[in-house]
């Protein structure tokens, strides 16, 4: 017995237009504003790892909490710019750098 396989294709646009409306809608922004807070955390987890620290060395290293680290990676937190380019330059030696699309 053969299925018969769907061959037609959606667009991760098309799919995120559907779910959560045009870009530009309100459900559409929030999406993407925690669309971007998540990618921020995944980075600096990843960075983090990359270099070796645990949560806790990287707090210190910065003057933050581990708790505030942690929330951070875990999306669990509204991020304040100054506190995140601290931890960006003082724990881990790099700049952070924006850009607006």
């Amino acid at each position: 017995m053969s299925k018969k396989i769907n061959t037609k294709l959606t667009s991760l646009d098309d799919l995120l237009n559907q779910e959560y409306g045009v870009i530009g809608s309100n459900k559409r922004n929030e999406f993407e504003e925690g669309f971007e807070a998540f990618k921020i955390g995944v980075m600096m987890h990843e960075l983090r790892k990359e270099l070796g620290l645990t949560q806790q060395q990287l707090a210190v290293k910065c003057g933050t909490t581990k708790n505030y680290i942690s929330r951070i990676e875990n999306n669990a937190s509204d991020i304040r710019l100054s506190t995140l380019m601290r931890i960006f330059r003082e724990g881990f030696g790099r700049q952070l750098k924006l850009s607006i699309g």
